[in-house]
């Protein structure tokens, strides 16, 4: 398949996507929450596309990468209490609408400094562990997926990080509905992560947990060291992630976007699905003071994206 040539941007999207405040939020701590990026109505969509797609995986005969898979999707963990299903981009159509959605592509853009391609997209289904005892101090599974010299960069007296994720929680999430955790500001230092989890645990105000209401947007760098809070109430947690990249970073799922489904990209798309050739990251840069872009773009249909308007004159 020929690799897409530089170019401008190709389908309409907002920039700046942040307010300075939210802008400013991600400097110091490495994620910022913007709440309500999804309406209650899209909200609703994306949930049931989630749970059809998690029975459709139940009843293949085997439910892990090796197959059949559901849309290309499968269980990465298969548990009573929590199901992470990968590879999901192209299951269902509401799904693949929210990995477009022209703000929060804008949103990961924003941070990368560059044009966004899709590098992988999961979710999760999860609530609390059956009969296992809550710590009132729990340990999390802390991890960054990124290292800080290779990935990252300053332009504009504004920190950069080439892999970014957007994930947005389609259940309300109060504290002890289980919240991402991450430690805060832990983007930019470069140290071990164990030393700084170390920290961490010395001193909790360091560990910022997410609690907002559905369909918000947690926006972060993969720099930054986070894991899955602890669920300590009844209710299931559904959360939908997408990760971007630069268009010259692979598509790094495991899988690759069938053939049928690749035929049906429309071309102001195809970046975004496919990158693009060559060193062509397309540089999307902001200051701090520049005011947001608040044109309203909703979940819609993904293949429906209008293209980039010419610029005027």
């Amino acid at each position: 398949m020929a690799l897409n040539p530089p170019g401008p941007p190709t389908f309409d999207r907002p920039f700046p996507a942040l307010t300075p405040a939210q802008r400013y939020h991600f400097e110091l701590y490495g994620y910022t929450i913007v709440e309500n990026t999804l309406d209650a109505d899209e909200v609703a969509r994306l949930k049931e596309a989630l749970y059809r797609l998690r029975t459709a995986i139940q009843q293949l005969p085997q439910r892990g990468p090796e197959g059949p898979r559901s849309g290309g999707a499968y269980f990465l963990t298969d548990r009573e209490h929590h199901h992470f299903m990968a590879n999901v981009l192209e299951a269902d159509p509401e799904i693949t609408a929210y990995a477009t959605h022209p703000r929060l592509v804008s949103m990961a853009e924003e941070i990368m400094g560059s044009e966004a391609r899709i590098t992988e997209m999961n979710a999760h289904l999860n609530r609390r562990e059956p009969d296992k005892t809550l710590d009132p101090q729990p340990k999390y599974g802390f991890h960054r997926g990124a290292d800080i010299p290779f990935f990252c960069h300053i332009r504009e007296g504004l920190f950069h990080c080439a892999f970014v994720k957007t994930l947005t929680n389609l259940t309300d999430l109060g504290p002890d509905d289980g919240g991402t955790v991450v430690v805060a500001g832990s983007h930019k230092v470069d140290l071990p992560a164990e030393q700084l989890v170390q920290v961490a645990y010395e001193d909790r105000s360091l560990i910022h947990q997410v609690v907002a209401p559905a369909g918000s947007t947690l926006l972060f760098a993969e720099t930054l060291i986070h894991a899955t809070g602890q669920v300590r109430s009844d209710r299931e947690r559904a959360i939908l992630i997408t990760g971007y990249g630069p268009t010259l970073f692979p598509y790094w799922d495991d899988g690759q976007l069938s053939p049928s489904f690749s035929g049906r990209i429309p071309p102001q798309l195809r970046p975004l699905f496919q990158g693009r050739e060559h060193w062509t990251r397309g540089p999307r840069y902001r200051q701090l003071t520049d005011p947001v872009d608040a044109r309203g773009f909703g979940l819609g249909a993904w293949d429906e994206r209008p293209a980039t308007p010419p610029a005027p004159g």
